[in-house]
Formats: C-alpha cells, structure tokens, sequence
C-alpha cells in the first residue's frame, strides 16, 4: 500500500509520541506516520536492530530517539520516560508493544507481559501528572473482543486491554482521552508466511477484502484517535479487520 500524503490530523508539531513495540510492524509504521505529523518520536522496544531501523526510516524529520525497553519491567519503563521527556511534552501514547500469541508463556506470565504492562505503562506516563490534551490508543485484537482463538491467554489479555481502556475513559478522564484499536490479520513479520499457506488462504477468503492488512492502516487508525480531530471519541474499541469479523 502507498497511501496519498493525508491531511494534517491537527497534532502540535513538537509534541511527543511515545511508541512502544516500535521495532517493525504496526510500531513502527506508527512512529514513522507520527514523524511526518510533526510530532517528535519516542520509539520503545525490545529489539534494538529493529529500533535502529525504525529511528534511520524517520531520519531527522523530527527529534527521535530510540530507547530500549521492556514494557512489562517497572524500572526499565521509568528509565525510557525519563529519557523520553528530554524531547518534550510527552503527550501521547500508543501502546503497541505485546508478546505475540505464539509466545510460551503461561497464563499468567502472558496476562502481565500484555495487559498489565499497558497498565504499567499508563500509570507510570501519568504518575507526574497528565499534560494538557493527553491521549492515548491501547492495541488490542478482535481476538477476545470479537472472536475466540486457540491461545487462552491472548483472548483474555486483548479483552482486558479493551476493559482497562473503558475504565480509563469513565474515570480518568481528567487527565487523558482513551481508546483500543482492535487490529484483524495484519502483514506483518508475525504473520510471515501466513499468507501463502494453506489455512492462511482459508482465512483470507473469509475476509471480504481478501487481504491483510498493511501496518499503515492500523496505524493511521492509532494517529487518528490521538489526534485532535477525533477529540470527542473516547473509551471507544474500533475493529480494523477489512469485515472480517462481521462474517463470522
């Protein structure tokens, strides 16, 4: 997909948007769109190669850095914060990073890992006090959301991101604006391969695009509710699935 240059979603260029799970994939298709909105990027992950790659497609566009983290360690989110700040007012969230459903891990290494390093991550960006205009976008799935899948785990922990996402909005919102994305199959490295697959083309067929998603359109998905232009949208869950879950 090369999409046409957008409009300006209204952003104050300077700003900061922290980025996490940045190193490929929807993370960095969204640092890379939050970079030519103006805003300066803090792009976070486990994997420096990848962070590397994301911070040298910004180039100096914007002020960027690159810091590596775990999102689920509490000293290691500190530390990327305090280093983030050092681009500005960090005013925006989208908290991309999560272990894939793939991963082995137990239940309730994986809930913590996935759900509870988006709490941390929230409470630790608005411990000091929210800036003005504050938003941010938690990645779920429709898995949990909208249909089950094989990995209890994954569908319990992208349902309670939608539910911690709904308890922001009722009650915090004071201090910042929230909404969940629920991304559908998306082409990305996790899915590599799926595509060209037996059970991959099985799948596809079932949506009514017949295709992926591309990183780009989540992410401008993710830009779209950070933005001033979606400033009355709040606690919301939007499925980006090309209708795939409205056929099942």
């Amino acid at each position: 997909m090369n999409p046409l240059t957008p409009v300006h979603l209204g952003f104050t260029a300077g700003d900061v948007a922290v980025v996490t799970g940045a190193a490929s994939g929807i993370g960095r298709a969204t640092a890379v769109r939050a970079a030519q909105q103006g805003l300066s990027v803090a792009a976070w992950d486990i994997n420096q190669s990848g962070l590397d790659a994301t911070i040298e497609q910004i180039g100096d566009l914007v002020p960027t850095v690159g810091i590596l983290a775990d999102t689920s360690d509490r000293v290691d989110v500190e530390r990327a914060l305090a280093a983030s700040a050092e681009l500005g007012t960090l005013r925006h969230l989208a908290n991309v990073a999560g272990p894939p459903a793939t991963a082995d891990l137990t239940f309730d290494e994986a809930i913590l890992k996935s759900l509870g390093s988006m709490r941390l991550m929230v409470d630790r960006w608005l411990a000091p006090g929210a800036p003005d205009g504050a938003t941010l976008v938690n990645v779920a799935s429709v898995a949990g959301n909208v249909v089950g899948t094989n990995s209890d785990w994954y569908c319990a922990a992208k349902a309670g991101i939608v539910g911690y996402t709904r308890h922001l909005a009722a009650y915090r919102t004071a201090e910042v604006r929230a909404n969940a994305v629920g991304p559908g199959m998306v082409d990305t490295p996790r899915l590599g391969g799926f595509a060209a697959s037996d059970v991959g083309q099985r799948v596809l067929q079932r949506i009514p695009l017949h295709r992926m998603a591309e990183p780009d359109e989540i992410a401008w998905v993710i830009l779209f509710l950070l933005s001033p232009l979606a400033s009355y949208i709040n606690g919301a869950f939007v499925p980006v699935d090309g209708g795939w879950t409205v056929t099942q």
